[in-house]
């Protein structure tokens, strides 16, 4: 109301006090991040026996419906990056910055390629499942960053809604970790907490950043090699697809697969609304 009784009609949001720093508030983001991360990939991993009963046709529906959760989260984050790039002001060319940064994670995890390529298939096979939970993790590391800016800005509703949707939006990303190695020896138990800790991890990681000192101009980077590193592993199982298609005589077009990457694709888009409504 002003002096001379105009009235504005605002909303005033519920004032909430920022987190500071202390052992108790580094435990809780960390226990979010665990939550949000370690928790639902491993859930997924948790699918790993029944996959494998699963004939020849259902592996290469799994596998293709990795690549459809790959590409999805490729588009997902290198928007993301884009849309906090933009926020940047013009003298670090923000876009430019994260398309770069990007296509750099990308030659680089492609120049490294042979490191993985000594041994035997299994452990090949192994080698890609490790990529897909880093190129997973970074991407959970920006989510993580997300959360950690909505309690450190003090929007603990908005904090709250975030945890619950990436939660059931990562689930999905424990099948894509354990597609690869369904054919031949299974794994050994620590590899498998060794692929959540990777695929989830990092969400701890970036809730710390994000609620204790958040940047737009580390998220865009750091969301952007994510992107690239999850192109890279797109690239990866599409080959690894193709190989098993031309071993098994079959076409890589074909219905299973088909199938699988327009599942993959609508899961996580169906998930992401939950994040997004």
């Amino acid at each position: 109301i002003t002096s001379t009784g105009a009235t504005f009609a605002a909303e005033v949001p519920v004032a909430v006090l920022t987190p500071g720093f202390s052992a108790g508030t580094l435990g809780r983001y960390a226990l979010i991040g665990l939550y949000v991360g370690v928790i639902p990939v491993s859930l997924g991993l948790l699918w790993y026996p029944f996959l494998r009963r699963m004939g020849a046709s259902g592996m290469s529906f799994v596998l293709a419906l990795t690549v459809g959760l790959l590409v999805f989260l490729v588009l997902d984050t290198l928007l993301d990056a884009m849309e906090i790039a933009g926020r940047l002001p013009g003298v670090f060319s923000g876009v430019p910055l994260v398309l770069s940064a990007a296509l750099l994670a990308l030659l680089g995890l492609l120049g490294t390629e042979r490191l993985f390529r000594r041994g035997r298939e299994g452990a090949g096979r192994l080698s890609t499942s490790y990529r897909i939970a880093l190129g997973i993790g970074l991407h959970n590391l920006g989510e993580g960053l997300a959360i950690g800016a909505a309690f450190a800005l003090g929007e603990a509703a908005l904090g709250a809604f975030l945890v619950v949707g990436f939660t059931l939006h990562n689930v999905t990303e424990g099948v894509g970790i354990a597609a690869p190695v369904l054919k031949g020896e299974g794994p050994r138990p620590a590899h498998f907490a060794g692929l959540a800790l990777l695929g989830g991890g990092p969400a701890i990681l970036g809730t710390w950043i994000g609620g204790f000192a958040y940047s737009n101009l580390a998220s865009s980077v750091f969301l952007a090699v994510g992107a690239g590193a999850i192109l890279q592993v797109v690239y990866k199982v599409g080959r690894l697809l193709l190989e098993d298609s031309v071993r098994a005589g079959a076409p890589v077009l074909s219905a299973p697969n088909l199938a699988g990457f327009a599942a993959g694709m609508a899961v996580m888009y169906a998930t992401a609304l939950l994040v997004s409504v």
